[in-house]
């Protein structure tokens, strides 16, 4: 049996007891059907290691996790600013639930080094393959949009970029200083983990950041379903290392709840995060993207969040943001302030 595969021919032993030559020319025809739709980004599935997952169940959303539509034109004016820069947001790309109230104020949290993520995490709605090269010109681009919103407080995050020898730290450096070279700005950087990138950490301190944020995402027991890509104690090594470096520089991490953890995890996860000395604490509500994302397994009640503040304040963290809605960049300027307040009256 003849046929061709990515314009090559191949040939196939055909024998009416060969059942084995059948189900390889089945599989070499689909690899081929496989292929090109990866090279076609127009048929390209936004999470291709997701695209055979059979449907997860949804939970209907409960009063408290509703919120409007994003119309207003304060936010159509921070879409054009965005658009016109040529830049990715967070807020678009992992479809934030607050990106109507945090546009129509000019707040946007910028996503850096494109929009494609090198890991395939269970809850994320980032897009996920093989990246391109980084943009020279995007730091300056982060700056003109970053003045344009008139921002006095800016937060810059990033896909992950395990492609790069430094994890993609010298060009969040070069984005700080870009910032820092045309805006009196407050800078908030929210970073991935640079698992085995030496030095990366200390390049993105080097350039100094008034806040260091690396989400936990979720308690360590979860990491082999939800966030395979990372090791949890490598998340928490890297928040201390950063107060190592300069125990002044504000740290702050965040959480999901509803992906199946225990309330005494949760608690365990504030114990691991005051052992390296992390200021801020966020935690919110893990919301399902699509079917093919990991269920959400329980919608926590707001007095729940509230249960939680309480006993995170109480275990030493200087700032703590949990709510149903509570997200790392959401009121991230207000928060930054209310950080400084804390530590000034300590």
């Amino acid at each position: 049996m003849q046929g061709r595969s990515g314009g090559r021919k191949y040939q196939i032993h055909t024998d009416a007891r060969c059942v084995f030559c059948d189900v390889l020319a089945d599989q070499i025809e689909l690899m081929a059907v496989l292929i090109d739709t990866l090279r076609d980004p127009a048929n390209r599935p936004r999470h291709p290691e997701k695209a055979h997952r059979p449907d997860q169940a949804a939970l209907q959303k409960p009063d408290w996790i509703r919120v409007k539509a994003p119309v207003s034109p304060g936010y159509n004016a921070t879409r054009q600013i965005v658009k016109e820069n040529g830049l990715h947001t967070v807020c678009e790309e992992a479809g934030c639930p607050n990106i109507g109230e945090c546009w129509d104020k000019k707040h946007a949290t910028f996503m850096i080094m494109g929009d494609t993520c090198t890991r395939a995490c269970a809850f994320c709605n980032v897009k996920t393959g093989l990246p391109g090269a980084l943009d020279p010109a995007e730091p300056d681009h982060v700056a003109e949009a970053t003045a344009k919103l008139g921002l006095s407080h800016i937060v810059i995050t990033s896909v992950d970029r395990d492609d790069l020898d430094d994890g993609g730290a010298a060009h969040f450096a070069a984005v700080i200083r870009a910032i820092r070279a045309r805006c009196t700005t407050t800078i908030e950087v929210l970073t991935p983990d640079f698992q085995r990138k030496d030095g990366a950490v200390e390049t993105v301190v080097a350039a100094r950041p008034d806040v260091f944020n690396h989400n936990l995402e979720t308690v360590p027991s979860k990491y082999l379903t939800v966030r395979p890509g990372a090791r949890y104690f490598g998340s928490i090594r890297l928040l201390q290392r950063v107060k190592e470096i300069d125990p002044t520089m504000f740290t702050k991490s965040g959480i999901m709840v509803g992906l199946g953890e225990e309330r005494n995890e949760i608690l365990q996860v504030m114990d691991d995060l005051r052992s390296a000395d992390v200021d801020f604490l966020t935690i919110g509500q893990y919301l399902q993207p699509s079917r093919k994302h990991h269920p959400v397994m329980r919608f926590m009640p707001p007095d729940e969040f509230k249960s939680l503040e309480t006993i995170a304040y109480a275990k030493g963290f200087s700032l703590v943001s949990a709510s149903p809605l509570t997200r790392s960049s959401h009121h991230a300027g207000e928060d930054f302030a209310r950080l400084k307040a804390a530590r000034a009256s300590r």
